[in-house]
């Protein structure tokens, strides 16, 4: 397991890349895998999560950010952006994170990048870009079925999430994304069994008594391209690293998801 603590990647304190402007109108409700739900109809795509990471040179991570942020509309215009951060610790840091949804899955994801690469506009941010990048990284994900069965686990369709994840961007400066992630053993069965238990176990963590009224799960992702069996939490605590610290004490007097296997997560 690797847990990583991230700010809201910004150029200044009151101008952030998620104020929105030209946000993609993207409206869904999470449609149960078909490796859950063999009833799902199989004309219904699987909306898709994807998450890029680049990893940064040190010495232009400033000016990276910088010309990104003045190019968020673009950004915006072009992709469906959900969150965009940048490490503080946890593991590798000046890396940007960032996060889109695509409600087509597959192919909404093939059309948008395909548009994007003929934009005059961003190429010629990719020019100005790309020199300030070692790597990348791109690895799709699908939101557990917990997700649109769980009122207070908003996910990263538009609606609750988008407000939340704007406003704590433009709003509270304190405010921390932890994302915990979980490499699971192989097997077909690993990943539903874990998500099984997790969403067993996780009313009586988040209402556990001392939670941080702050704290709230934004999404819990599993692979469906890339690293077999990953599996990834996104959390939100607004009142920074404090309510993070308060709600991890809360969380261990939480017997149903101690005794569901989250002791380990």
């Amino acid at each position: 397991m690797t847990t990583m603590m991230h700010r809201t990647a910004r150029l200044t304190t009151t101008k952030s890349i998620l104020t929105p402007k030209h946000t993609p109108n993207i409206y869904s409700t999470y449609p149960y895998s078909s490796a859950t739900n063999k009833n799902e109809s199989t004309a219904q795509p699987q909306p898709l999560i994807e998450l890029r990471e680049y990893s940064l040179h040190p010495h232009k991570t400033i000016p990276y950010m910088k010309l990104t942020t003045d190019s968020a509309d673009l950004r915006k215009s072009l992709v469906p952006l959900r969150l965009f951060t940048l490490p503080d610790t946890g593991g590798q840091i000046n890396v940007a994170t960032h996060f889109y949804y695509y409600e087509g899955g597959h192919a909404a994801r093939d059309a948008a990048r395909a548009a994007m690469a003929q934009k005059e506009e961003w190429r010629d941010y990719l020019k100005e870009a790309r020199p300030c990048m070692q790597s990348q990284k791109s690895t799709l994900f699908a939101e557990a079925p917990l997700v649109s069965r769980m009122e207070n686990v908003p996910g990263f369709s538009i609606g609750q999430a988008e407000s939340s994840l704007i406003s704590s961007s433009s709003a509270n400066n304190n405010t921390v994304y932890e994302i915990r992630r979980y490499k699971l053993k192989l097997g077909y069965d690993t990943v539903p069994q874990f998500l099984h238990l997790y969403e067993t176990g996780l009313p009586s963590k988040l209402t556990a008594a001392g939670t941080d009224a702050q704290t709230n799960l934004i999404s819990l992702l599993y692979t469906e391209v890339g690293m077999l069996n990953e599996v990834i939490e996104i959390w939100r605590h607004g009142n920074g690293t404090g309510g993070m610290e308060r709600s991890r004490v809360a969380a261990r007097g939480a017997l149903e998801w101690r005794g569901g296997g989250g002791e380990n997560v």
